[in-house]
């Protein structure tokens, strides 16, 4: 069976600042407004992150634009949404978060093969300012030499 899998919106700033430990699915409590907007694709992932409360994992920051044509039951752009995951993978996401120092940062948004809307959650650890920039060094060199190499043949 294809994939497909169509993706929504992306948080590219969070692997420059982040080093990716593991990538985790979760599904979304969402209000039907929401998932109009969301198909419409006007979502920022920018600053959201993921905590856990009360046993219960939770989306925090993520802003989805009030849908245009929805009435006075539209949803707060800013309201902090319920993550689906299982007991036992929130259990060890609390561990590993309190234990290891990690973060939990948002990376992609996309609706699964079944229509659903799903998170991909990366455990994270935070970069300093000198990891960013060896990192960009890293990313430039090989670029130049791909470039010399191309010139070569």
């Amino acid at each position: 069976m294809a994939n497909k899998e169509k993706s929504i919106a992306e948080n590219r700033k969070a692997r420059h600042d982040y080093y990716i430990e593991e990538v985790i699915e979760a599904g979304l409590v969402l209000t039907g407004t929401e998932v109009k907007s969301l198909r419409l694709g006007r979502v920022n992932l920018r600053d959201s992150f993921a905590r856990l409360e009360h046993g219960e994992l939770f989306l925090f920051n993520c802003h989805i634009a009030p849908y245009e044509f929805g009435n006075r039951w539209n949803h707060d752009p800013y309201r902090n949404r319920k993550l689906l995951l299982h007991k036992k993978q929130i259990r060890d996401l609390a561990q590993t978060v309190k234990l290891k120092g990690l973060t939990l940062v948002p990376l992609r948004l996309y609706f699964d093969d079944h229509g659903r809307v799903k998170l991909a959650l990366a455990v994270a650890r935070g970069k300093k300012e000198y990891d960013k920039r060896r990192t960009m060094a890293e990313r430039d060199a090989s670029r130049q030499i791909e470039r010399s190499m191309k010139q070569r043949v």
